[in-house]
């Protein structure tokens, strides 16, 4: 799959079969979460990877929109290390283009995923954090539920020109 379909077809996928995700294919997952852009090339995130049943189970306790994550095989924590950067604040985007990069590699090889939101909601965040024993300095930015996918989802054109402002902002 070429990088153009991966992203224009990938879709958030919540049912995953018991078929394990294997450590090559969560490497490449990650790989490609650490080859997203970071400020200052800073490099903020971390990851924190779940296949305990008991503890992802826990996790799909954290939010309320988190239930799938007791379904599927692997569970990613996706923290900002605010220690290490070199740009305070920038995290937040470091770690949505890690996320982003993830996703689509993820489709790209057969898996299935879905972004879960934590941050800003402290209350998420310090249910996560208690969950994963998640230090001061770290923050839980958002889970990913990953497994191979029970279901299909064709790809939704999400295109609007009326959201494209030339130049400046228009009416």
């Amino acid at each position: 799959m070429d990088a153009l379909e991966a992203l224009m077809s990938r879709r958030s996928i919540r049912n995953y079969s018991d078929q394990p995700v294997t450590e090559d294919q969560l490497e490449t997952v990650l790989r490609a979460a650490m080859a997203a852009p970071s400020a200052g090339n800073q490099q903020s995130w971390r990851f924190i990877v779940v296949t305990d049943e008991a503890q992802r189970e826990t996790l799909s306790q954290a939010t309320p929109y988190s239930g799938m994550i007791s379904r599927a095989p692997v569970a990613l924590v996706i923290c900002g290390d605010t220690r290490a950067e070199k740009h305070p604040g920038y995290w937040v985007q470091d770690c949505s283009a890690a996320i982003e990069n993830l996703l689509v590699a993820a489709h790209a090889i057969g898996l299935g995923a879905v972004w879960i939101g934590v941050h800003p909601v402290v209350e998420r965040a310090d249910n996560v954090r208690a969950a994963c024993g998640i230090p001061e300095g770290i923050e839980p930015m958002s889970m990913i539920a990953l497994g191979h996918p029970l279901e299909t989802k064709p790809p939704s054109e999400r295109y609007e020109p009326q959201y494209v402002h030339r130049d400046r902002w228009q009416g």
